[in-house]
């Protein structure tokens, strides 16, 4: 492998312990964590968290990033507990180093606050994201591309906690600057306004919710066409819409639409399409249609085995 050769060299080349070694390794660690290798990202990340130690003590920000590292090779392995103590760490340097209110900051607060928000532990997720949100705010000005997102993050907490009052105005605050900035037929609005239907739908206004997954829709399909797989993924929102309503018909002809989507710009065998046929044989169980739903089923199973022996 080419980066470990460049290690090899370097640790030949250089003084012991040097900081481009230290980057290198920084380097391998996040190419084995892409494979897989965890057990090798977890060394070479902690490799290069020492030198870097060593050579700029243990409060600088090079050992902050090493720590957010770490902290998300822990995360992706579902070490929440190994995982928490190195975004407290991280955040404590960079606050030290930044000051409270500096954007990097924000982001380990961002990472914190999705680690508590996996295990539930909401309160403390909801004190986290206003601190955050009000940072932005002060350093961004109100209107900011970050705010949306702190905006929409707090958003689906309140929405978690069935706090809906609460919510839906923040998810439209957060359209709101989100076209202002990009402008109406932006995808980044279709996003948001898919999360605001999907907080409609929770509640059971399926108009509301129809109505938001549409302009979802029509801005998705005019920006990137009418085979893109976030078409498709709009499609089956609201073919399951649809579907809770009873509204069988209209769900299966979404759902085949999403389909054929995602076997186009996909491929037959990719995930994704696995996944709009699971969607379609859950709509056939529904509907006492149980062969139909079986000869989907096995090619749903066919698809993920071949991803399994990859």
């Amino acid at each position: 492998m080419l980066i470990r050769q460049g290690l090899a060299i370097l640790e030949k080349a250089l003084e012991p312990e040097p900081l481009d070694v230290a980057t290198t390794l920084n380097s391998l660690a996040m190419v084995c964590q892409a494979q897989g290798k965890f057990d090798d990202s977890e060394l070479f990340y902690k490799r290069a968290m020492s030198i870097r130690e060593k050579m700029w003590g243990d409060e600088h920000l090079d050992v902050a990033n090493s720590l957010n590292n770490l902290a998300a090779l822990y995360w992706k392995q579902e070490k929440y507990e190994e995982t928490e103590p190195l975004l407290h760490r991280a955040l404590a340097i960079s606050e030290k180093v930044l000051g409270p209110e500096h954007t990097d900051v924000v982001k380990t607060l961002d990472n914190l606050a999705s680690l508590y928000v996996n295990q539930g532990r909401y309160s403390e997720v909801e004190s986290i994201q206003k601190r955050a949100l009000a940072t932005r705010e002060k350093v961004w000005g109100p209107e900011h591309q970050d705010v949306a997102q702190s905006l929409n993050n707090l958003a689906a907490l309140y929405g978690k906690q069935k706090r809906y009052a609460e919510a839906e105005p923040l998810h439209q605050r957060s359209i709101e600057i989100l076209k202002k900035i990009f402008g109406p037929d932006h995808p980044n609005v279709a996003t948001n306004l898919n999360n605001l239907a999907l907080l409609y739908q929770e509640q059971g206004k399926y108009v509301e919710a129809e109505e938001s997954y549409q302009k979802a829709l029509a801005i998705l399909k005019n920006a990137l066409g009418l085979v893109h797989p976030d078409v498709a993924t709009n499609l089956t929102n609201l073919a399951l819409l649809y579907q809770a309503q009873g509204k069988y018909i209209e769900a299966e002809s979404l759902h085949r639409k999403a389909l054929a989507i995602r076997e186009k710009a996909l491929g037959p065998e990719h995930p994704s399409v696995a996944r709009s046929l699971s969607n379609l044989v859950g709509l056939y169980q529904v509907q006492g249609r149980q062969a139909e739903a079986e000869e989907l089923r096995k090619r749903v199973l066919e698809i993920e085995k071949k991803h399994d022996n990859k």
